[in-house]
């Protein structure tokens, strides 16, 4: 069903379920911040490219997919800014711009989810994309020194794919194609494709990083040939 929503161009990618903190400082965002504390307290993220161009006011297009984001709280700052913490809720497409007297841009939009899917196929790919994640999760733990910080993942697996979609350090095109995916059974596999080289390629830092802290720890010393 359509309907109305206040829009923020960004160069980010949200997921549902996500959270995702902003400073909003351009007068027409503090309207809208304004405008949706006082209603319902939503608004939709659309990922556009950066424009480095001065002045330059990127807009997203019509047949875009976004994420509705609901403001979980906000702090306001002195001169007018804000820190606000988000989190993602539904994906929508957005169907066209609306006339309005707002500062800011309005759409139509449509919300979706994903299409059904098979059970036992959707089953496996989750197990493969945990044991990635986890493999990866893991060795970031010994490369940060949080070994002892555990990541707690959904069970569910379209809420899997979209927390591991938000937690990767992956180009913001990239995220945005896994975005406008309707199908858990293919963002899960291309997700379990981008885990194998990411976790392979932490575990051999994180193996090189023990190896250092077991030296550091008066463990066996690497023997150096002394010459005469």
């Amino acid at each position: 069903m359509a309907r109305e929503l206040p829009i923020f161009p960004l160069p980010i990618v949200l997921f549902p379920g996500a959270p995702q903190p902003l400073h909003i400082f351009e007068p027409r965002y503090r309207q809208l911040l304004q405008d949706c504390l006082a209603a319902d307290r939503r608004f939709g993220i659309t990922y556009v490219a950066p424009d480095p161009t001065p002045g330059a006011d990127p807009a997203p297009s019509t047949g875009d997919v976004g994420c509705v984001a609901l403001i979980r709280s906000n702090q306001p700052l002195p001169d007018g800014r804000a820190n606000v913490l988000t989190v993602g809720e539904r994906r929508f497409v957005l169907r066209g711009w609306i006339s309005s007297t707002h500062p800011y841009r309005v759409a139509e939009i449509e919300e979706f989810d994903d299409d059904p899917t098979d059970a036992a196929e959707v089953g496996t790919l989750a197990a493969d994309v945990r044991e990635g994640f986890g493999r990866l999760a893991r060795a970031l733990g010994v490369l940060t020194e949080r070994e002892d910080q555990e990541i707690e993942l959904p069970s569910d697996p379209q809420l899997l794919s979209f927390q591991v979609a938000a937690s990767l350090e992956l180009d913001a095109p990239v995220k945005q194609a896994l975005q406008v995916i309707r199908s858990t059974s293919a963002r899960l596999r291309q997700l379990a494709t981008v885990l194998g080289p990411v976790a392979d390629d932490a575990e051999r830092r994180a193996a090189v990083r023990e190896r250092a802290r077991g030296n550091g720890r008066g463990g066996r010393h690497p023997e150096i040939e002394r010459t005469t």
